[in-house]
C-alpha cells in the first residue's frame, strides 16, 4: 500500500529533493538541460509536472525575475486556477516572502458588471434602423438576476431583449484578473535578475492507464500496449512541460478524486510478485516519465503510449466461483479468462498501474476482434495476473447442494454437486472454486477429486472437461453453520 501523505506534507518531501531532483538528474542524464522558450502569450518559465492518479498534481515553474532593492510586489499569472495556495512554495535567492495572495476572480462581462455596482458606466445604443449611436452615462445600481441603472434620475433594467445596446466600462477593477494569478509581496536584499522556483499542488489534474492486449491461442502470446490519458481541468495551460507520472495514491485532505471507478463485476485475481522493477521508484511510488515535453492544454485529455511488449507468454481458460449454499435450477457460465505474468522471463517485466485491459483476439479472417474488458490494480513485477473478460458460451457448472444434514449443535455436514459441461471442440479444464468456508472451522469429509486450499475461505479443484463433453465433481464438507 503506497504511503499516504496530505498537502504540505507531500510538497516538503517532493519540492526540494524527491521528484523535483529525480526530474532534475534524469533531464541532465539525458542531455536536455536547456530550459525551453514558453509558448507566446503564457507567462510560465521552466514548467515540470508531477501527476498522481487521484486528481492532483505537483506543479513547479522556474521563472526569471528581475527585482529591485527592498520591498516589492511580484505577479505570477498562469498558475492553475485549482491551486491549493495553502502548498505554495517559492524560491528566491537573496529575498524572504512577506505575503501572498491568490487572484482567482477572472474577468468575464458578468464579474466585470458586479465590480461596477455603484460606479457609472456608458450605454452605447445603435438604432437598428439608421446605424447610429447614442450614449448615456448610467449608474449601476445592483446586478441581481438582472442589471438595475440609475438613468438620469430613471430606473431601468438593462433587458436582455436582443436590441443593439453595449457597456462601456471606464476601467478594470483591480481585483479582476485576465488569468489566474499569484501575487507575493518580496523583501530584497538586493536588486537584479535571479531565477525563483514557484511550487504548489493543485487539483484537476489526473492521469490513468489503460492497455490493449492481443492475444493469440495457438502461440500462447500476448501483445500488450499500454497507454497512458492525462486529463486536464485546471484551468490553466501547462506549456511544453517537463511530465513525470506517479503510480500510486498521494492522498489528499479533501476527498477530490478525479473519477470514481466502481468495482469490476468479475475481480480480477492476482498473485503479487516479488521481483524488483529495474524503473525508478521514490519511495513507494514509482515513477513514469513522459520521453519527451509536452503541452498539457485545459480542458484537453491527450494519450501517450508508455509500453509496448510483444510475444508475452499468456494462456485462456475457465473459472467458476461457487458462493456458500450456492446452487442453481440451470446450468451457469464459466468466466473466460486470460492468464498472463508481468515478469521478465514472460517477455513483459515491469510494475503495471492500475487500469483497463482490454483484449482482443484476431478472428479466422485474421482481424482483431474485442472479447472483453477488465481493470488491474497496481501491480508489482513478477505478478500472475488471472483476468476475466466475459462469460463463456460453451462452458457450464451447475452446482447443486445435494444434503444438508444437522449433526448436533451448530455443526453442519453439507454435500455439493457440481456438473461442468463443455460444448466445444476441444477439451477445456475449469478452475472451480467454492468460497464461503470457513477453514478454522471446516472440514473437508469427502471430495471425487482433490481440491487445493488457495485461501482461508475457498476450495479449489481444476477440472478437465473433454471436448462435446462433461465432468462430474463432488464434495461433502463439516462445517459449523
Amino acid at each position: 500500500m503506497p504511503t499516504r501523505v496530505t498537502g504540505l506534507t507531500l510538497l516538503a518531501v517532493l519540492a526540494g529533493t524527491g521528484v523535483a531532483a529525480a526530474q532534475s538528474d534524469r533531464q541532465q542524464r539525458d542531455g536536455r538541460a536547456d530550459v525551453p522558450a514558453s509558448a507566446a502569450g503564457s507567462a510560465q518559465g521552466d514548467v515540470s509536472v508531477t501527476i498522481y492518479n487521484d486528481n492532483i498534481a505537483l506543479v513547479q515553474d522556474v521563472r526569471q525575475l528581475d527585482l529591485a532593492n527592498g520591498r516589492t510586489t511580484q505577479s505570477f499569472p498562469d498558475v492553475s486556477a485549482q491551486i491549493r495556495p495553502e502548498t505554495v512554495s517559492l524560491a528566491v535567492p537573496d529575498a524572504a516572502i512577506v505575503e501572498q495572495n491568490f487572484d482567482f476572480d477572472l474577468l468575464s462581462p458578468s464579474s466585470l458588471m458586479e465590480k461596477a455596482v455603484g460606479e457609472t458606466i456608458t450605454l452605447v445604443r445603435t438604432n437598428p434602423a439608421t446605424g447610429a449611436e447614442t450614449r448615456e452615462r448610467a449608474r449601476v445600481l445592483a446586478v441581481n438576476g438582472g442589471v438595475v441603472l440609475d438613468i438620469g434620475g430613471r430606473i431601468e433594467v438593462l433587458r436582455d431583449d436582443g436590441l443593439p445596446v453595449r457597456a462601456v466600462f471606464d476601467r478594470v477593477p483591480q481585483s479582476l484578473r485576465a488569468r489566474p494569478t499569484l501575487s507575493v509581496t518580496l523583501a530584497s536584499t538586493r536588486g537584479g535578475a535571479r531565477p525563483a522556483r514557484l511550487s504548489y499542488l493543485s487539483r484537476g489534474l489526473g492521469w490513468s492507464a489503460d492497455y490493449v492486449a492481443l492475444f493469440d491461442e495457438k502461440a500462447g502470446t500476448i501483445d500488450v500496449q499500454g497507454w497512458v490519458t492525462l486529463r486536464n481541468s485546471s484551468g490553466t495551460t501547462f506549456t511544453n512541460a517537463r511530465t513525470l507520472l506517479v503510480a500510486g495514491e498521494a492522498g489528499g485532505d479533501d476527498g477530490n478524486r478525479a473519477d470514481f471507478m466502481p468495482p469490476p463485476r468479475r475481480p480480477t485475481r492476482v498473485q503479487p510478485g516479488t521481483q524488483t522493477a529495474e524503473r525508478e521508484q521514490l519511495g513507494d511510488f514509482y515513477l513514469y516519465p513522459l520521453a519527451e515535453r509536452t503541452t498539457i492544454a485545459d480542458k484537453q485529455t491527450k494519450q501517450v503510449s508508455f509500453l509496448d511488449a510483444k510475444g508475452v507468454a499468456a494462456s485462456s481458460g475457465y473459472r467458476f466461483e461457487n458462493s456458500w449454499l450456492g446452487s442453481a435450477n440451470e446450468a451457469r457460465s464459466a468466466q473466460s479468462v486470460l492468464r498472463f505474468a508481468n515478469s521478465g522471463a514472460a517477455g513483459l517485466g515491469d510494475a503495471l498501474p492500475a487500469g483497463t485491459v482490454r483484449v482482443y483476439v484476431r478472428d479466422a479472417r485474421g482481424q482483431p476482434q474485442f472479447t472483453g474488458e477488465n481493470r488491474i490494480g497496481h501491480t508489482p513485477q513478477g505478478s500472475s495476473i488471472a483476468l476475466p473478460t466475459g462469460d463463456a458460451f460453451d462452458v457450464k457448472v451447475q452446482p447443486v447442494t445435494v444434503a444438508r444434514t444437522r449433526l448436533g449443535g451448530d455443526r453442519w455436514r453439507t454435500q455439493m454437486r457440481y456438473r461442468l459441461t463443455n460444448a466445444r471442440s476441444r477439451p477445456a479444464t475449469v478452475e472451480l472454486a467454492q468460497a464461503g468456508l470457513d477453514w478454522a472451522d471446516t472440514r473437508v469429509v469427502e471430495e471425487s477429486r482433490r481440491s487445493e486450499r488457495r485461501d482461508a475461505g475457498t476450495a479449489v479443484w481444476q477440472v478437465a472437461v473433454p471436448a462435446n463433453g462433461e465432468a462430474i465433481v463432488t464434495a461433502t464438507f463439516d462445517t459449523r453453520y
